[in-house]
């Protein structure tokens, strides 16, 4: 038994952060102090809160707290846990975006350009991040086809990678540099004209193009000049797309606030090179009591928290409680100094009151359909509730599914509705080890043995429970009886009693209704229950079947070299890599076989003599 007023006299003077649970356990407040005794004895002592606090407090069973060794950690450690819990009583930001970034690889020696959503300590050069991937695609598409480069994966090192080329050298969108087409040098240059436009120089690089394009000419050399023209043209058409603000502006975020009465619209413009690149928008959930600068505090620790790049500056509408620690934070997270700044003068103010009018506009629009959405989510789960008679409307829904081929790689998805929204951070892959064939029962078994011995084991741990350590309130599983039988004798042999429902279709693979105790349920089509479990149905069967096809893709390079004793992975690769081609490979003399990397006299004459012998060599 929790006595607070007993464990409230052993907290320290320590800074941290605390946490408060209901008597489910469930986190439902996190909050961070320099003085962890005063901050929290507060809650219990003082009977002046506001209203919404009041309530969270008379939720409260019990509350834990971290010792941290300064503020500056409190900070942090409050801005992971409130991303990591989602706490009901926290203002939340909804949104869990990641942005795409351009990389270009020029650590390879002929590199590529190329969508990606995470940075690494690659050697590669990264820009964005971008708000639209379609504008990121065709960003790196019109590069693929001004600069003819490289959208493959070879590892070209020789030119001699290929026999022949594929068809983008023959439709002139690429140099050929895997057929020796062009050299490391000669494909740099386009390298180099890629990263000047990357880098906001495009009129550099258009005064150097027409420079060439007057040479070639000049030198009646017709079709170069045309080739050049065209680049020019293609370069201004990209770059016009981008927004100009002001010749002095920089690389910063502004960040714009509309309020309403239960949410919140947060709108983020990004600018790099002093050229607005995007704009983001973001729902907030809100406390009643949460005025402008609880929301924008809210908004800057949880999504600077989790993005990769930080501009040198940020401009926020209103001051906000611990900005220079705020500040201090995201300097430390950037590598260098960054500035809050409140714009009252001058195009940096003129620059906010367009990203606040852009985003109260935004709440205008969008509030009601964020409303009626979460009002359909609602009303399904209620009419689920009442369909098969559960005692209380299931607000975590799990739903599996397996996938397999002919019992190849058998895998198996779980997907989470939470108050009938998707959350995929919560979404798990199983690869099945235990069970070998195509045995679908099996399969499911071991996957939710796994996920429940995890939830289990997970639970009594105080700093892990928003991971497996939550249960689900419902479960469903794609299949019929059989697969709903065995979801339930595992849940019989752990003593849960969580209620199971098995997902069936009809003939065209369309979903038609439940199983529940042994009973199927018809769905009628054009309803909000309809809609919700078909859309379960659809997405756990996709996030297998795209675990499935992940795995697949990786053992999918076999060749006729694996039929052969002593050639293993490494000099397969390597004879493949030094011939140029399993066909390579075949018309090898057994001098240059035993002369190969990695090869021996033994392994050479294994593979001279099965490409040479009749029934082989075709």
């Amino acid at each position: 038994m929790f006595d607070i007023k007993e464990e409230l006299k052993k907290i320290p003077d320590n800074p941290g952060i605390y946490l408060m649970k209901d008597k489910k356990d469930e986190v439902i407040y996190i909050g961070k102090a320099k003085n962890l005794k005063k901050r929290v004895k507060q809650y219990f002592q003082s009977r002046n809160h506001a209203g919404k606090i009041q309530q969270m407090i008379s939720n409260i069973d019990s509350f834990e707290y971290i010792i941290t060794d300064s503020e500056l950690e409190a900070l942090m450690l409050e801005a992971n846990f409130i991303k990591k819990y989602r706490p009901k009583y926290n203002t939340m930001l909804m949104d869990d975006k990641q942005y795409p970034y351009i990389k270009v690889t020029v650590s390879e020696k002929f590199p590529r350009v190329m969508k990606v959503r995470q940075i690494k300590k690659d050697g590669s050069k990264y820009f964005g991040p971008y708000t639209s991937a379609y504008a990121v695609k065709q960003t790196i598409e019109s590069i693929r086809n001004i600069f003819k480069i490289r959208n493959c994966s070879l590892k070209i090192v020789t030119g001699k990678e290929n026999s022949r080329p594929c068809l983008n050298y023959y439709i002139d969108r690429c140099k050929g540099p895997c057929i020796g087409k062009v050299d490391s040098d000669e494909y740099r240059k386009g390298i180099d004209e890629v990263l000047q436009l990357l880098n906001g120089r495009e009129d550099r690089l258009i005064d150097i193009l027409e420079e060439r394009m007057l040479e070639a000419s000049e030198n009646l050399q017709f079709e170069h000049a045309a080739e050049y023209r065209d680049r020019i043209a293609a370069i201004r058409n990209l770059t016009d797309k981008q927004k100009i603000t002001n010749t002095n502006l920089k690389d910063m975020d502004v960040i714009g606030l509309a309020i309403g009465e239960s949410d919140a619209i947060v709108q983020i413009f990004f600018i790099r090179g002093g050229k607005v690149v995007g704009k983001e928008d973001y729902l907030m959930t809100r406390n009643l009591e949460d005025d402008a600068s609880d929301l924008v505090s809210s908004f800057v620790k949880q999504y600077y928290s989790g993005t990769v790049y930080i501009p040198k500056e940020i401009y926020i509408e209103t001051e906000i409680t611990d900005q220079d620690l705020v500040s201090q934070w995201l300097g430390e997270k950037r590598g260098n100094k960054v500035e809050l700044k409140i714009p009252v003068k001058g195009e940096k103010s003129m620059l906010m009151k367009m990203v606040k009018k852009n985003a109260e506009e935004k709440l205008q629009k969008d509030i009601e359909k964020i409303k009626v959405r979460r009002k359909e989510n609602h009303d399904a789960l209620e009419e689920l509730s009442e369909l098969i008679g559960l005692e209380h409307i299931p607000l975590r829904v799990e739903g599996y599914d397996i996938s397999n081929i002919q019992g190849v790689e058998n895998v198996g998805s779980m997907v989470v509705l939470e108050e009938g929204e998707f959350k995929k951070s919560s979404y798990r892959r199983f690869r099945i080890k235990e069970v070998m064939g195509q045995d679908d029962y099996g399969s499911m078994e071991e996957m939710l043995e796994r996920r429940i011995n995890r939830g289990l084991r997970e639970s009594s741990l105080t700093e892990e429970k928003k991971g497996f350590g939550k249960l689900p309130d419902l479960i469903l599983v794609d299949g019929g009886k059989g697969h709903v039988n065995i979801a339930e004798e595992v849940l019989k042999d752990h003593g849960l009693r969580i209620p199971v429902a098995g997902m069936v279709k009809d003939d065209k693979h369309a979903t038609r209704g439940l199983i529940y105790e042994n009973k199927e349920i018809m769905l009628l089509r054009n309803t909000k229950l309809y809609r919700l479990i078909s859309s379960m149905q659809n997405e756990v069967h996709r996030f297998a079947i795209s675990y499935h096809r992940n795995l697949r893709k990786k053992n999918t390079f076999k060749t006729v070299l694996d039929n052969i004793e002593g050639i293993g992975e490494k000099r397969k690769l390597e004879l493949i890599k030094h011939f140029g081609s399993v066909e390579g490979v075949k018309k090898a003399s057994l001098d240059e076989l035993e002369n190969a990397p990695r090869m021996n006299s033994k392994a050479a004459k294994n593979v001279f003599e099965f490409f040479n012998k009749e029934g082989n060599v075709k």
